[in-house]
């Protein structure tokens, strides 16, 4: 076994939510006495949130350990800790080597600097020495693929040409120890595959890296082994196919759905209110998490209210990516269907998608109009966010050949 590099013994954060009730953490004493008038009910509540908690593991040198959870899990929080961001609030931990982190791409960047400027002083912000800089500028650069936009000043980049030249510097850091946190969220498609390379070329260079990831297929890509977070806690430690294999698994039983009231987009729910959007479920062979294996269909069920009698009614999607780019659109009639009578009280739609989108976040916009007067009876431009997962159905790694259309074709089935 390597000689450990990180060692984790029972990690905990938490946090306090809220003000300071009873003046607890109040710096003087009239800040103690008005926080405790302020809220007097609210002394007896539970205020605090571990967002980590027993938290135990080991990183060998060389070694890569991937850490996967759902949004919540405590991801972030351990590599801030890792990172020396934030304190423990117990238990210990060791680090031997220099550490770097990719945890905010940009950070440091400046807009009125040109990419030449940037450069070094992100470069500086992240720890590198000038010489450092100085000796592997040209291979950011290219590596960026910025070359003829360096000495333009970054706020006339694209946002993709930013986070490309930050993720070039941040990548070339010389360290013993890399956080990586959702790196894969930088770039188009082809230059998402060069990050995975410098990560593998990371690697193989003999550096411990810590990777935090949404996608799985990267995650059963690069790393041997893998941690899963639920809850601030681990659920299960060992070899990454297996862990994700669980991940992916877990909470079969609870068919994804979001409840548009609740989730608050009734600001964005543009229309007349005369057909309203309620929730939006998902079919998905993993269960609780709005995700679908690459290729496999998009199966969801739209729950809608209709205040009165509607006739000539059309129904419509949009997939977007998550920076706003409309990728794919369709509509109940694109195939010749005829626009819907509907009578008031609640109905069903169902709806398959044809998935050729390649692995990935989405942003589903869902909404209809009238047929005759073309206005929008109902319009939710971010009624789910949905992952395609570069997995199979079974949840193992997708080794196919990878691809991505946006002309795809969806199907539709109304029912009371």
């Amino acid at each position: 076994m390597s000689v450990p590099v990180i060692t984790a013994d029972r990690l905990g954060k938490r946090y306090t939510l809220g003000g300071t009730p009873g003046g607890i953490g109040a710096r003087t004493l009239r800040d103690a006495i008005g926080a405790a008038i302020r809220a007097p009910r609210r002394a007896g509540e539970a205020r605090e949130l571990w967002a980590l908690r027993d938290v135990s593991f080991t990183v060998g040198a060389g070694e890569i350990l991937g850490v996967i959870g759902r949004n919540g899990a405590g991801k972030s929080t351990l590599l801030k800790l890792l990172s020396r961001i934030t304190r423990p609030t117990e238990g210990r931990m060791r680090i031997r080597g220099r550490i770097a982190s990719l945890l905010e791409v940009g950070t440091g960047f400046h807009m009125e600097l040109t990419g030449r400027e940037n450069v070094y002083l992100n470069g500086a912000v992240l720890g590198m020495r000038r010489a450092e800089i100085a000796r592997k500028f040209d291979e950011i650069v290219a590596f960026a693929e910025v070359e003829r936009f360096i000495d333009t000043p970054v706020k006339r980049y694209s946002t993709g040409m930013f986070l490309r030249l930050a993720f070039a510097v941040a990548a070339h850091l010389e360290a013993d120890i890399l956080l990586v946190d959702e790196v894969l969220a930088v770039g188009d498609a082809e230059f998402q595959k060069k990050c995975l390379g410098k990560m593998d070329e990371v690697v193989h260079a003999g550096r411990t890296v810590l990777f935090v990831s949404h996608t799985m297929g990267a995650i059963t890509g690069l790393c041997p082994t893998a941690l899963l977070l639920e809850h601030g806690g681990v659920v299960m430690q060992g070899a990454a196919v297996d862990v994700v294999h669980a991940y992916l698994n877990a909470n079969r039983s609870a068919p994804p759905s979001i409840d548009i009231a609740r989730a608050q987009h009734l600001d964005a729910h543009h229309g007349a209110g005369i057909v309203r959007l309620e929730r939006v479920e998902l079919e998905n062979p993993f269960g609780g998490s709005f995700a679908v294996p690459w290729k496999e269909p998009i199966r969801l069920t739209l729950r809608y209210q209709v205040e009165q009698d509607m006739t000539n009614v059309v129904f419509g999607l949009r997939v977007d990516s998550t920076t706003g780019v409309p990728l794919f659109g369709a509509h109940h009639t694109d195939d010749g269907a005829q626009p819907v009578t509907i009578a008031r009280g609640t109905h069903h739609l169902n709806i398959i998608i044809e998935n050729t989108l390649q692995a990935g976040r989405y942003v589903l916009a869902i909404g209809a109009h009238s047929a005759v007067s073309r206005d929008i009876l109902f319009l939710v431009p971010d009624a789910a966010t949905l992952d395609v997962l570069d997995v199979t159905a079974t949840g193992r790694p997708y080794l196919g050949k990878y691809g991505c259309q946006t002309n795809g074709s969806a199907a539709w089935e109304f029912s009371d």
